[in-house]
């Protein structure tokens, strides 16, 4: 039998096991994906909108591949802590794939960057998509009349919708009590959604886009003057598909604005063009009161020009969504000029020479691009090197078994009946704040949850009364 690990269980992780069982060239193999966390998914669950229910329905695609006899699911497990480095998983697997992401954010470099009330845009998603390991920094929002989001791509008008909507919309969502309260005591009247390039080069896709002018308590303003910077503006005829289309959404609310026909609304959306974020200013408590932007321009190659003219945006929040970089995992090579790890055609490279039974997929492998249906090919690239190093791979003996390891190292796995228990956990916790599942927003309620998988089904339930009832409430489980 050939026994591989796929660490990180993300759609790249996924479609990377399935991928392995589905070929034909090695009919007796067996897949591990190994996580960090004790619940799969990765970003499916962590870093999609809680409102965009279709995308997170891509859950159930994940868990059939999940639930292949072929494939096991050992969740709680960090490589790089307790002893379990990427050498010693090779002795309890004949390959192992890093599918490991990009988790860090890109920063600005700008004064005040650390101000309070400034943030990463994962910090905030981490937040309302209840990561165990958000340190819940209190978005405190009844504070917050304008905030100001950094970037243009999907992240970026994800919080911007999310800041924008209402909390009653959001409810029917797993979205956190926490942060539905905090939503409900929003003071947020102005969101600015701010790229330092135009239109037709913003990163987000016209569907996401478009959902911004669907919010009932929002409504979406363009600056014509930022748009007519655009060279491509006037005439996008000539831009690929997605950005010309994007060009055509925005040239419609700027001409409602240009006309006086935008909504009235509770909430405005202000999407501005050609500024550049150069500080973020400080007001009279020592927390962020507003952005200082320099006006930018086309420099006639792609790029963007500095003017010396600026504009200073009223903000009690700033979030960042300017992108991500992949993480080094000690033990691994790390390219740290382009944040990846360095491959060939996805096999690990270590001093330019593959490395025997080391591989990569997904973000770590070429960078944070694409969506996530571009982690298929990713992950069938990098299974065929695989697959063509099977002689070499299965001749190596192995000298443990995966578990009697992970334990040995003093880790506590969680199999795939304890995700089960965490799902039916935030089943019964849903119910019983009169919603539908609710995530557990901490490590220790899922760890407990987890646990009950040795009971009854219905053990998951304890934990929830445990949480929300007797016991002191864990951060986000109080009913709203």
């Amino acid at each position: 039998m050939l026994r591989v690990a796929v660490v990180g269980s993300g759609p790249s992780g996924v479609y990377t096991a399935q991928a392995l069982v589905q070929q034909t060239l090695v009919p007796d193999i067996h897949v591990d994906v190994l996580d960090r966390l004790p619940c799969p998914y990765g970003l499916v669950r962590y870093g999609v909108a809680p409102d965009h229910e279709k995308i997170k329905s891509l859950q159930n695609n994940l868990r059939t591949v999940l639930e292949d006899e072929r494939i096991g699911f050992i969740g709680n497990v960090e490589v790089g802590a307790r002893g379990l480095s990427p050498a010693r998983l090779l002795d309890a697997y004949h390959a192992v794939v890093y599918c490991v992401g990009a988790a860090r954010d890109r920063r600005l470099g700008v004064p005040g960057e650390d101000l309070p009330g400034s943030h990463s845009a994962t910090d905030f998603v981490s937040w309302y998509s209840a990561h165990p390991d958000s340190s819940d920094p209190g978005f405190a929002l009844g504070t917050v009349r304008s905030a100001v989001v950094l970037g243009v791509g999907n992240v970026a008008v994800d919080v911007t919708r999310i800041l924008a909507r209402g909390a009653a919309e959001l409810r029917p969502t797993d979205v956190p009590s926490a942060a539905l309260r905090a939503l409900a005591a929003s003071g947020v009247r102005e969101v600015h959604m701010i790229g330092r390039r135009g239109p037709s080069q913003g990163k987000f896709t016209t569907k996401e886009l478009r959902e911004l002018g669907g919010l009932p308590q929002a409504a979406v303003e363009v600056e014509p003057s930022d748009l007519a910077l655009d060279p491509a503006y006037a005439d996008p005829s000539a831009l690929p598909a997605v950005n010309r289309r994007n060009v055509e959404v925005v040239r419609g609310w700027a001409a409602d604005m240009s006309a006086g026909a935008t909504p009235a609304r509770a909430r405005h959306i202000r999407l501005r063009f050609y500024l550049r974020p150069v500080e973020l200013l400080a007001g009279g408590d020592g927390r962020v009161a507003g952005v200082r932007c320099e006006r930018t321009e086309p420099d006639g190659t792609g790029g963007v020009r500095g003017t010396g003219t600026f504009e200073d945006i009223e903000a009690q929040l700033v979030l960042r969504a300017v992108g991500y970089r992949g993480v080094p995992l000690e033990g691994l090579p790390f390219d740290r000029t382009h944040g990846t790890v360095p491959h060939q055609a996805g096999r690990v490279l270590r001093d330019g020479a593959p490395s025997p039974g080391e591989y990569v997929a997904g973000w770590i492998k070429r960078g944070p691009t694409g969506v996530i249906g571009t982690n298929r090919p990713c992950a069938k690239e990098t299974v065929a090197s695989l697959l063509e190093d099977t002689g070499e791979l299965s001749a190596r003996p192995l000298t443990t078994e995966p578990l009697d390891m992970l334990r040995g190292l003093g880790h506590e796995p969680v199999e795939w009946p304890g995700w089960l228990a965490i799902e039916d956990a935030e089943a019964a916790l849903g119910r019983s704040l009169g919603r539908r599942s609710v995530k557990i927003p901490d490590w220790r309620g899922l760890l407990e949850a987890a646990r009950s998988a040795g009971t009854a089904r219905t053990g998951g339930l304890s934990t929830v009364r445990e949480h929300g009832g007797a016991m002191p409430a864990a951060p986000g489980i109080a009913p709203p």
